[in-house]
């Protein structure tokens, strides 16, 4: 497992309050009951503040688009953190 999905896996079981969450690449919002607008925010943020990185608003918006999961959100985070200096 990589590190960036380890470190996400964390940031999601903390948001939504679930230690045994389990994150797989195709895991979209409907796996997940409590993943409403608020809570997408919510994990953003907490996504931001763990990774060191900022998102811009094109982008969380690319998120939340049908088809997209979180196998989406490990690629933007492992991108932007190959970006940083």
């Amino acid at each position: 497992m990589s590190d960036v999905r380890v470190a996400l896996q964390a940031v999601f079981r903390r948001v939504f309050d679930d230690p045994t969450l389990v994150l797989h690449d195709g895991m979209d919002a409907h796996a997940i009951p409590e993943w409403d607008s608020l809570q997408h925010i919510n994990l953003i943020v907490a996504a931001e503040k763990a990774f060191g990185v900022r998102m811009t608003t094109g982008e969380i918006a690319h998120l939340k688009r049908p088809g997209e999961n979180v196998g989406t959100f490990i690629a933007l985070l492992t991108q932007k953190l190959a970006m940083k200096p």
